[in-house]
């Protein structure tokens, strides 16, 4: 943990949103007039996207699953490094993984590689992780110990497969049955690796469709915001203004002492009435 380099990690799996979250805080970062050093989860997996391709197929023959979710295809102790080392000095390594040509294009490469590591670039204020694994721990890494602030997206997990479907489907050219074969295949690693994740998040945006999600393979429609609730879990409840939120936030409601409740509309601006005071103060602290 660093008051003068923090580090903040959206973790989420493939599909569960966590772009919606990146945006509220870039938002904050420019009210702030913060230099953020962005690093995307998808530069710490282990292969390039062809090299991914031959290593499912292998251990496929062996009766065995992998999968992006778990720890054989990423590299955890590099983004354990990384978080430790800007934690520490603001320094470390880090690159990019180009999903698509026009991604790859500046850099002469294929799409699906990745690029060269390479120092973070100095004289930023925090590290902000976005990715699958920013709060992961395994029997060798504790990556979630140098995180400050760890949030956690974690829709309904029928309305994340529907989610991941519709995209992978419209945005990255696969069958709606390639997608299903992925889902099934990443299981046992979302089970082991995904999920207890959200046991260390200080807080969790967990979206809550209000419309039947029952066969999400079939689902032709995403629910919409204003056909879901935002379900809002806080690790350290005392820390937090809820009646601030309650008036800020118009028709939200507590569930529990630590859970707040807000209409899926409105995620976006909670997302910044909560972690606006909570940003604030990661800079005044940096700067004493």
């Amino acid at each position: 943990m660093s008051a003068k380099n923090p580090v903040i990690a959206v973790t989420g799996s493939s599909g569960a949103g966590t772009t919606t979250v990146k945006n509220a805080f870039e938002h904050l970062f420019r009210r702030e007039h913060i230099k953020a050093a962005i690093v995307e989860g998808d530069a710490f997996h282990r292969y390039d996207r062809q090299a991914m391709k031959k290593a499912v197929d292998e251990a496929q023959k062996k009766g065995q699953t992998l999968s992006h979710f778990g720890p054989e295809a990423n590299l955890f102790d590099k983004l354990e490094e990384l978080f430790r080392s800007y934690g520490e000095n603001g320094t470390g390594q880090v690159r990019k993984y180009l999903h698509n040509a026009e991604e790859a294009a500046p850099y002469g490469q294929e799409p699906g590689t990745f690029t060269p590591w390479e120092p973070v670039e100095p004289g930023s204020d925090l590290l902000f992780y976005e990715g699958l694994h920013g709060g992961v721990v395994t029997d060798k890494v504790d990556v979630a110990r140098y995180v400050d602030l760890l949030i956690g997206v974690v829709p309904i997990v029928n309305l994340e497969w529907i989610q991941k479907i519709h995209r992978d489907t419209a945005q990255r050219g696969y069958s709606a049955e390639a997608v299903t074969d992925t889902i099934l295949r990443r299981m046992p690693d979302y089970v082991k690796t995904i999920t207890p994740q959200f046991s260390r998040t200080d807080i969790n945006f967990q979206r809550v469709p209000v419309v039947d999600t029952s066969n999400p393979f079939i689902a032709r429609d995403i629910p919409t915001p204003d056909e879901s609730f935002i379900v809002i879990r806080f690790r350290f409840p005392e820390r937090h203004d809820f009646p601030y939120y309650l008036t800020m936030l118009k028709d939200s409601w507590m569930s529990r002492p630590n859970t707040l409740v807000v209409p899926g509309g409105k995620m976006g601006f909670a997302m910044e009435i909560i972690l606006h005071p909570i940003i604030h103060e990661m800079m005044e602290n940096k700067r004493m």
